[in-house]
């Protein structure tokens, strides 16, 4: 996003100086919870009292239900951007092998693909259509809708043009989403795609033609799309439209598993070109990537890459909240959050931990929530002055449980100077009203699997999470589960049991109406009835 920002200085101690710096960081998230399938509900209470006293009367009265979309929100601050310097180091010396003898998948090919900075998003070169037309098209684990710009936008360079493509088809579909900040509308279509860096071959997928947009594309960014690689629930306009990913397993006949390194938050943002910065693996994993072992966390829940956190650490300080509040109203995985999203509770417990261990008095509250900058004078970093993040992932032997750690260099995040004096950094974590989100500040810590097969999330050490030959993320385990919960994310109703909830209900309001118009056919004069018109179609389970 851009950053407007307005300067003044305050000392607090000799190393340190505040330089209240008023970003407007904001974030694009999909937003769509359990309330909302709870306000169906409760609205089908009140119809059905409704109901029974219009039912009293002597004339008949229909209530017309619709049901309407949430918003969601996709968070990419852009022009926030890394100014570290450090050598990218690869300690593993593993060799990956081919799943496919014919030479479909060779991740060894797929080694630097990735591109982008920390705070501006992770995006891979794709070929769209017959002939191909290269874009630059961001990776995004929290949405399933692939997306680019068809038509000119002011903040991109390119876009791909549906007429010169011989392969692309319309399928007479619009589709739009609606952000938080931001929107876009188009046109569903099917065309052809390969990855230059990917797996050999070309792939039919759906492609949401982006015709308008407002707030979507930013400045100073290099990608023209979106390439969302969550499941079928969440794609736009409903679940009939077959993901990316999905498209790719099925036609090429690659493994269902794809990884990803994300090594911007160790790069400087000096050069005007994108350098690489990590790495897409689709089709498995890629050893030369990561060090030691994969730790793996179950998939909740098909829709996000939900998991189950356990609890949270900072530093040596157990938050000792109930684990149902790290999962309140979900805890997921997501490649296109920045930040580490927490629920409120669990984010003022974060900051209140972080407050009673730094060695820094009287730390503005700006800071904490995003609204201010820290500066250093140029040379003092602050990361000596902060804990260690902590977060303990379920097992797949559930009974026990892994920890997740970064280091201070990955949660707070340098991203300009000032007047070449001063190192000025952000808070990498933000609070959330809708769910835990395990996004870039803690993703650009580890290698991170995506075994869609097994159903499971495995986290290693990244081979490019290191700064000056140390690294920033530690995984230490396993411990023992037995002093949580069994089910952690278990804490409220799920959306399908709210949905059987609400169209019973739905349900029983409409034999009720049904029989007091029978009842009531003699004494009351007929009239035009409204019709009970149900769009829950257009409902989608899209949170962030």
């Amino acid at each position: 996003m851009t950053a407007e920002s307005k300067t003044s200085g305050a000392s607090l101690n000799n190393n340190f100086v505040v330089t209240i710096s008023v970003i407007n960081v904001t974030g694009r998230k999909k937003k769509k919870t359990a309330a909302t399938m709870l306000n169906i509900a409760l609205f089908s209470i009140w119809a059905f009292g409704f109901s029974l006293y219009f039912g009293a009367t002597d004339c008949h009265f229909s209530i017309p239900l619709k049901i309407y979309p949430g918003k969601y929100n996709l968070s990419t601050e852009a022009k926030l951007s890394s100014v570290r310097v450090v050598a990218l180091k690869s300690d593993g010396d593993g060799l990956s092998l081919a799943s496919d003898p014919s030479g479909t998948v060779n991740f060894l090919d797929m080694v630097n693909n990735l591109q982008g900075y920390s705070g501006r998003g992770y995006y891979i070169e794709m070929s769209i259509g017959t002939p191909g037309q290269k874009l630059n098209i961001l990776v995004d684990t929290g949405s399933s809708n692939f997306a680019v710009a068809a038509a000119p936008h002011p903040f991109i360079t390119r876009y791909f043009n549906t007429a010169l493509s011989s392969t692309y088809q319309s399928t007479g579909r619009s589709v739009a989403v609606r952000y938080t900040q931001g929107n876009w509308d188009g046109d569903l279509g099917t065309d052809l795609i390969s990855i230059p860096k990917g797996p050999n071959g070309s792939v039919a997928v759906n492609i949401a033609a982006i015709q308008s947009s407002d707030g979507f594309f930013l400045p100073d960014i290099n990608w023209q799309g979106i390439l969302g690689l969550a499941y079928p629930m969440l794609a736009q306009p409903d679940s009939s439209v077959e993901p990316f990913f999905k498209s790719v397993v099925k036609q090429l006949g690659i493994p269902n598993t794809f990884s990803l390194q994300m090594c911007g938050a160790t790069l400087s943002a000096s050069s005007t070109v994108d350098p690489p910065a990590g790495s897409f693996i689709l089709g498995g994993v890629e050893p030369s990537l990561y060090r030691g072992s994969i730790w793996y966390t179950p998939i909740v829940k098909e829709w996000y890459y939900q998991v189950e956190v356990l609890k949270l650490e900072v530093g040596d300080q157990n938050l000792n909240l109930d684990c149902k509040e790290y999962n309140a109203d979900k805890a997921i995985v997501d490649s296109g959050t920045t930040l580490l999203r927490l629920p409120v509770n669990v984010f003022n417990a974060v900051v209140e931990a972080i407050t009673r261990s730094s060695r820094i008095e009287n730390f503005s509250s700006g800071f904490w929530d995003g609204t201010k900058v820290a500066c250093w004078v140029k040379g003092k970093n602050p990361w000596e002055f902060f804990p260690k993040l902590s977060i303990y992932l379920r097992a797949t032997n559930t009974s026990q449980s892994f920890r997740i750690t970064i280091l201070p260099q990955l949660y707070i995040q340098p991203i300009t100077d000032v007047d070449g004096k001063l190192d000025c950094f952000r808070f990498g974590v933000s609070s959330s009203a809708n769910g835990l989100v395990i996004g870039a500040t803690v993703m650009e810590g580890f290698y991170v699997v995506f075994d869609r097969t097994q159903k499971k999330l495995g986290f290693a050490l990244s081979s490019c999470a290191v700064s000056n030959g140390e690294p920033l993320s530690e995984i230490t385990g396993p411990f023992s589960a037995a002093d949580v919960a069994a089910d952690c994310s278990g804490g409220m109703l799920k959306e399908p049991v709210l949905w059987v909830i609400s169209y019973t209900l739905v349900a029983i309001c409409a034999l009720v109406l049904i029989g007091l118009l029978l009842l009531l056919l003699l004494p009351c004069r007929h009239g035009d009835r409204g019709e009970i018109t149900d769009e829950s179609s257009l409902v989608r389970h899209r949170i962030k």
